[in-house]
């Protein structure tokens, strides 16, 4: 331990002026992150603001099993696990397919000006988005006045159950595929050129350099970040869930981030709405842990 602690101690003089601007970060997650974990322990009181944490009635595992037990658990469950499935399978990979093809484009220019164009949606409040949504999806929307035209019948999108994934999707993808490529083409630009020149001697196209060369040293920025979305698998958007659904649709749209803003903050019931928060941290670690096992089994590349 001394050792290490010497080590240490030298490490840090030789590079202190990069442990100073670490400080800032480190303080953000102690005091936003680590020093809210406390707070679990709502999970097992019937929490009281007045009595306090240390005062308020042990009851154990009780709105654990008020939660499991409930009705709304099942499509709670369905709906956010549904839900992150479909953004993994098309959200997910939407980033790098932009990636790639703003990659294959020619004119320096004409480059910069598609990239601008797929990063301004994410700069755009979400607010802004989702009152975009509900307009353009009403029933007097300029979508319904679109298919007007071609003779079908004006629906308000946001009052049908089964259209609310679907859109919720591909707003995402339009909101979030420009943002989500940078990463993939500073991954780009790092890739050696002298393996597409080794590719082109080979005789190989331009979508077999793709296939061959881009994408296999793309592998590893791919697997991070897919661990990482596996981590929130479920921790959908629920700000965004909130802004766009309603009774009507909570067949679908109800996820367990909407339920514990509604028990916790509507209905000011701190202790279930903190064990279900605490549930889905579980969850969440969980299958990080396995995404990670199960990437450095295949691939050797993980995050740990």
């Amino acid at each position: 331990m001394m050792g290490i602690a010497r080590k240490l101690i030298k490490d840090i003089r030789k590079n202190k002026y990069i442990y100073i601007m670490a400080v800032p970060v480190l303080l953000f997650y102690i005091v936003f992150c680590y020093v809210p974990m406390g707070g679990m322990l709502i999970s097992f009181q019937d929490y009281s603001p007045a009595r306090g944490m240390l005062h308020s009635k042990w009851i154990g595992f009780q709105n654990f099993i008020d939660f499991f037990s409930s009705y709304q658990f099942p499509r709670l469950l369905g709906n956010t696990l549904l839900l992150s499935f479909y953004l993994i399978i098309f959200s997910f990979p939407a980033p790098l397919i932009l990636a790639l093809l703003i990659n294959e484009l020619g004119g320096k220019v004409f480059k910069k000006t598609v990239q601008t164009i797929s990063y301004l949606p994410h700069f755009i409040s979400l607010v802004v988005i989702c009152g975009i949504i509900v307009d353009f999806t009403s029933s007097e929307g300029v979508i319904n006045q679109i298919l007007g035209v071609f003779g079908l019948t004006p629906v308000s999108f946001l009052m049908k159950p089964e259209r609310f994934r679907p859109l919720f999707v591909v707003s995402d993808i339009w909101q979030h595929v420009g943002w989500g490529s940078i990463i993939y083409l500073a991954a780009l630009s790092g890739i050696d050129q002298g393996l597409y020149e080794a590719a082109i001697i080979d005789g190989a196209g331009r979508f077999r350099q793709m296939i061959s060369v881009t994408i296999p040293c793309l592998l590893p920025t791919i697997t991070v970040l897919f661990i990482m979305r596996i981590g929130n698998i479920m921790s959908v958007g629920y700000e965004k869930v909130i802004l766009l659904y309603n009774p009507t649709i909570y067949s679908t749209a109800d996820i367990i981030s909407t339920y514990i803003y509604r028990r916790g903050l509507l209905e000011t019931n701190y202790g279930i709405s903190t064990a279900v928060g605490s549930f889905n941290s579980i969850i969440n670690f969980i299958f990080v842990w396995l995404a990670n096992r199960l990437s450095g089994w295949l691939s050797e590349n993980s995050l740990w």
